[in-house]
């Protein structure tokens, strides 16, 4: 299959500032058609296809590798467009709306039926957001179609924040790629169900835990999140995911106890005669001796860490390390989605500092 490539530049918040751009609607009409086209949003780059038909979503899920089993979040243009695809919206998830959108946060809603099977996964329920970055509303309006667009990378990888990432994974194997340069956010969208009162979170992101509170009072955490034995309920939550290559352990802490545990569990790994990377942040990376240092950001600006996180990631697949020790971070604000990531991509290896 021959990937369409189109870089978009804009100095511009507004989506306005594209209506016309060719690239944005090349790539409409290749959606209309029945084709995946990756495209920038403000949380990591999405593989975009028509969610109302069953050929379109088909092909995203064969491109990706992705079990149909897992549920695809929607992305629409505006609030106006909601109703086309869901029965109601509750009052908090009307406010958490009203509050967070356009931007990384997606309610759990119920459909009318009118999207294809595959987006829900045949439950009763749907997934939809409004993207606050200009190119993915840009292609939206274009399109005028509800997009089901799960992250633009081979099932299982970190998820991709560069147009790079994307053609590193997919090249070949869908339609067009929109670049709209690095996102912004770094981490997948926050995934609220609202059917039910008290409002549940499912997947931790860009909108934390105390902002949702703080627009509509008591959250639930689901048991998935609270227990990692579990299946969570939230599309891209169900299986391996954002994780390298290489065998990765979380290593939690604080201070010198930290990092020298971190280091000592390299030492360790070097010794079995592995290629070992350390996953660190600028406050600590000169403290270290490993294959590769990697940092994902700075402790004092827990958001730099979600931006970098799978640029790092992405970064000991390059190098093939077979063995990664992250550190690890404590679970508030947008930590707790960063640890959330790092757990699921180590596969629940976290170890505390203070272990022997």
């Amino acid at each position: 299959m021959e990937t369409k490539y189109w870089k978009v530049i804009t100095n511009s918040d507004r989506p306005e500032s594209l209506a016309g751009h060719s690239a944005i609607r090349e790539a409409a009409a290749l959606l209309k058609e029945g084709g995946i086209v990756a495209f920038p949003t403000e949380t990591v780059y999405g593989l975009g296809a028509d969610a109302s038909s069953s050929g379109a979503v088909t092909s995203v899920f064969r491109a990706k590798g992705r079990p149909s089993d897992n549920p695809l979040i929607v992305h629409i243009a505006d609030l106006d467009r909601l109703e086309r695809w869901t029965r109601e919206v509750p009052e908090k998830g009307v406010e958490l709306a009203r509050r967070y959108w356009p931007g990384p946060l997606t309610l759990i809603l119920p459909h009318r039926g009118n999207l294809a099977p595959q987006v829900t996964a045949g439950l009763s329920t749907v997934g939809i957001r409004i993207p606050s970055h200009p190119v993915a509303l840009a292609l939206l309006r274009e399109s005028g179609l509800p997009v089901a667009a799960p992250s633009a990378n081979r099932s299982g990888k970190p998820s991709p924040t560069d147009a790079a990432h994307v053609r590193d994974d997919l090249h070949g194997r869908i339609d067009g790629i929109l670049d709209g340069g690095t996102t912004g956010i770094g981490v997948e969208s926050t995934v609220v169900d609202v059917t039910s009162d008290p409002p549940v979170l499912l997947r931790p992101g860009g909108i934390t835990l105390d902002m949702l509170r703080d627009a509509v009072g008591e959250i639930r955490l689901d048991r998935g999140l609270e227990r990692e034995t579990m299946n969570p309920r939230s599309p891209g939550m169900k299986y391996r995911h954002y994780a390298p290559q290489g065998k990765m352990w979380v290593v939690t802490g604080e201070g010198k106890s930290l990092v020298e545990r971190v280091q000592r569990m390299a030492d360790g790994l070097k010794r079995e005669g592995m290629k070992v990377g350390i996953l660190s942040t600028e406050e600590h990376a000169a403290n270290y001796e490993a294959d590769w240092v990697f940092v994902c950001g700075r402790r004092s600006d827990p958001f730099s860490i979600a931006r970098g996180l799978y640029q790092a990631l992405r970064a000991f697949d390059e190098v093939k390390a077979e063995a990664i020790v992250a550190e690890g971070f404590p679970p508030q604000g947008v930590l707790f989605t960063v640890m959330n990531r790092l757990v699921k991509a180590a596969e629940g290896r976290v170890i505390s500092a203070g272990e022997s």
